[in-house]
């Protein structure tokens, strides 16, 4: 005797269950979509501000972003594969009615951190890079970096971030 019958069911009944996937959203404009707020606290007297942004977004836009980055000169780009789902977690499987597992979607996480650069630069170029208007477009995470020490030189602050002598401070 199997599942099917045991509750009650029979072939026909199972073929007719239909997976369901995610309900489609109407298209939002990208100002109304992407609202930043920023509450960080300001820097430390003396020291410049420095802020980490990480961007999680889908696999297909990961070179859209990183000419977008290049374009205002970001120079440091850390990006990492993972797997993760946001609201719409993934495309639901349903089983009897009932949501069986939640799926984990291939993403990029992208990691920049920021000095020279405003953040607000950084946030305007990769909502222009990523956006569609549709579920998966990706989040954006901003955050204040207390210090960086670059472990080759000991350098730490401003001067750990930028290398070149074009970004030498004036």
């Amino acid at each position: 005797m199997g599942d099917i019958s045991m509750h009650g069911y029979t072939k026909d009944d199972a073929k007719s269950v239909k997976k369901v996937g995610t309900p489609e959203a109407p298209k939002v404009p990208v100002d109304q979509a992407v609202v930043v707020e920023n509450y960080s606290a300001p820097a430390p007297e003396g020291r410049l501000k420095m802020t980490n942004i990480v961007v999680v977004f889908k696999q297909q836009k990961l070179q859209q972003f990183i000419e977008a980055m290049e374009s205002i000169d970001v120079k440091g780009i850390t990006v990492t594969n993972v797997l993760g789902c946001g609201m719409q977690n993934g495309q639901r499987n349903y089983y009897r009615g009932t949501t069986v597992e939640m799926n984990l979607l291939p993403k990029v996480k992208a990691e920049i951190a920021v000095c020279a650069v405003p953040v607000e630069k950084v946030v305007a170029a990769a909502k222009s890079a990523l956006y569609t208007g549709n579920y998966g477009d990706g989040k954006m995470f901003i955050y204040d970096i207390e210090n960086v020490i670059k472990i080759r030189t000991g350098e730490e602050g401003y001067n750990a971030l930028h290398d070149s002598e074009e970004w030498e401070r004036s």
